[in-house]
């Protein structure tokens, strides 16, 4: 029977076949290009979902209150306090931030048990909701970033969840300390620089926090009194993901990832600083210019983003308006490139009032622009990195992140630091029985806010 098969396939004539050869020698060869290619492609990164931390309605505090409980602790002049309450006025906060329990304690508890316990609820409550709202397990997840500014605790805050979830030996994690306020970009772009570079299917943990316990200054010296009255309890928990069969239940695209940092610049470099006062007392000072440094580190980022999102026009207008002040030396305003163009939705981060007013004008957004960032601010607070997750949040509760749409997350942190992140809504999000920590007060905002007068930083002790 083999003989059958063996003896006409010797005595086939292969010669008439000879002219194919070009044509399968070119096809292998571009088969092998592609696979190549296919290969060494960077993957895809998926957002399958976020969770907000919405601390219990204990950890309200009011503005009177504040004042109250700084004036009852006894270490602030009658001077500070009256600048404190200034600061609150003019900083775009509502009535409903939070604050840790060790802070509403008289006297306050800074301790280290204390710091844990705030640390770790906003941490798993975020997490917590992230994994009932994705269905995904421990085991599943192969990488944790987590990035909290000042509060490093040994073991560290990655080790933390890693002991608390029961995450594998082998999950690869990572601890960012003292990034400021754009970390959780940082964070981010880091997470999708090892996704793409792993060859395995794996789910990236992100989490962004930020302590307050620890960090309360309890000084007078004006520049460091402003953090106390601006930042407030909060944490994000974030589940990204190079699993293609992840697509479907993602609700986001990761675009681009955009980093400037300044810090070669000693002013830049000293406007957001750690010292101690001249009474030895720590603290975090900020520099009369902070603004005039987010600008020109805001400058450098957008010079980097347009040309990956801009349409091809107003990439045009923008080198036209270059050519004529640099090489042709003329007098002419420089040309903002309009980035409503290129986004349908913003979330900045709300550092302060001012920063937000100051961004609004460099940008030339609208305040359907702005509304995410000063209603977080308003209703949040400055919950330090978190905050652009909140603001992404009042986007979905607010029902207004449909399919296509593109997101520029903008945060601004110590060193100095501008980071860009752009997202494309891979389906329309709709927030009905979904945990958002806006969802049941949604209908309440927008509520308005008037714009920022200036505030006198001055660095003399009081």
């Amino acid at each position: 029977m083999m003989q059958l098969f063996i003896i006409p396939f010797l005595t086939t004539d292969f010669s008439n076949l000879q002219h194919l050869l070009p044509i399968i020698t070119g096809i292998a060869f571009i088969a092998t290009i592609l696979t190549l290619y296919i290969k060494n492609m960077p993957r895809k990164v998926y957002l399958v979902d976020f969770s907000c931390y919405k601390p219990e309605a204990v950890h309200k505090l009011t503005k009177e209150k504040f004042i109250q409980q700084c004036s009852a602790n006894g270490w602030f002049s009658q001077e500070s306090l009256g600048f404190k309450k200034k600061i609150l006025e003019k900083s775009g906060i509502g009535q409903m931030s939070y604050v840790p329990q060790g802070l509403m304690k008289i006297p306050v508890d800074m301790s280290m048990a204390e710091s844990r316990r705030e640390t770790e609820s906003v941490m798993f409550g975020a997490i917590d909701e992230l994994l009932t709202k994705t269905g995904v397990q421990g085991r599943d997840i192969g990488i944790v970033v987590v990035n909290s500014s000042i509060f490093n605790p040994l073991p560290s805050l990655s080790a933390v969840i890693v002991n608390q979830y029961k995450l594998r030996s082998d999950v690869l994690s990572y601890n960012l300390g003292g990034m400021g306020c754009s970390a959780s970009l940082i964070a981010i772009d880091l997470a999708r620089y090892i996704l793409q570079g792993r060859n395995c299917n794996t789910y990236a943990l992100v989490v962004s926090t930020e302590n307050i316990t620890r960090n309360l200054y309890t000084g007078n010296h004006r520049p460091m009194l402003v953090t106390n009255c601006l930042f407030r309890m909060g944490a994000s928990a974030i589940l990204l993901s190079n699993r293609s069969s992840d697509h479907r239940r993602s609700k986001y695209n990761l675009l681009h990832t955009v980093r400037t940092n300044i810090a070669a610049d000693d002013k830049s470099y000293n406007c957001i600083l750690q010292e101690h006062d001249q009474n030895e007392i720590l603290g975090v000072s900020l520099s009369k210019d902070l603004t005039a440094v987010a600008s020109q580190a805001l400058k450098a980022n957008i010079t980097t983003l347009g040309p990956l999102v801009l349409p091809y026009s107003e990439q045009f207008l923008f080198l036209a308006n270059l050519i004529g002040r640099k090489l042709l030396k003329l007098k002419i305003k420089s040309y903002v490139p309009n980035f409503k163009l290129a986004f349908e939705h913003f979330c900045v981060h709300p550092g302060g009032r001012g920063v937000l007013d100051e961004i609004e004008k460099q940008l030339e957004l609208t305040e359907l622009n702005m509304e995410p960032s000063r209603m977080t601010l308003y209703r949040f607070g400055n919950t330090s990195s978190s905050s652009l997750w909140y603001e992404l949040a009042y986007c979905e509760a607010k029902w207004r992140m449909k399919k296509g749409d593109r997101v520029w997350q903008l945060g601004f942190g110590s060193g100095f630091k501008c980071n860009s992140v752009v997202w494309r809504c891979i389906t329309t999000v709709n927030p009905a029985n979904q945990k958002n920590p806006w969802i049941d007060e949604i209908d309440d905002f927008p509520i308005h806010v008037p714009k920022a007068a200036p505030i006198i930083l001055s660095h003399k002790g009081q």
